[in-house]
């Protein structure tokens, strides 16, 4: 059975977006699954074999924000992003081209918002690209930076492309729900 990303309304994304958005939500759940493998390994070596696994801490502390980026757009496009739909709900069945037009204020903002993120984001990662930044310690453990700010990246891009999606869906409602009115 197959599982489609929809809009709020329950519609079915455009040009099969959903299936790249849902690959990198699967990439996330799935890099999940290996930390999950790392910690494990490294708590049975500590206790059983007195090794731990080294730059365990570094994996996972820099693991996490790559995951949040990897599955964000996929999370707002299936409409499980955190917020209140009370509102938005109730004028769905009375006022539908007003919801429509909240949901588009909603994700113009949310694009906006999100393309500052991402302007803001390009420059540390040019800057860990070029001092060649990492975690960890020499002679120890030592990771580069520079993959999880590129994975951060992918994820916002997405995640704006998302939002302007959703945004052009919601003024498509709009303008024929205003034209339904006359």
């Amino acid at each position: 059975m197959k599982s489609e990303v929809t809009d709020a309304y329950g519609q079915p994304l455009p040009g099969r977006f959903e299936r790249l958005t849902q690959a990198l939500n699967a990439l996330g759940t799935l890099w999940i699954v290996a930390l999950m493998l790392l910690i494990n390994t490294d708590v049975l070596g500590r206790e059983l074999l007195n090794a731990p696994v080294r730059g365990t801490t570094e994996l996972v502390s820099l693991s996490i924000v790559g995951i949040v980026f990897l599955q964000l757009a996929d999370t707002l496009a299936s409409g499980r992003l955190t917020r209140a739909d009370v509102l938005l709900d109730r004028l769905k069945r009375t006022t539908p081209w007003l919801a429509a037009l909240l949901q588009a204020l909603y994700h113009l903002v949310g694009a906006g918002l999100m393309a500052v993120i991402l302007w803001a984001a390009w420059a540390p990662l040019v800057e860990s690209i070029r001092i060649q930044e990492y975690v960890g310690a020499l002679g120890d453990f030592t990771a580069p930076v520079w993959p999880v700010r590129l994975i951060m990246l992918v994820g916002m891009v997405m995640t704006l492309l998302t939002f302007v999606l959703l945004a052009w869906l919601d003024l498509r409602r709009l303008r024929a729900g205003l034209k339904g009115r006359s």
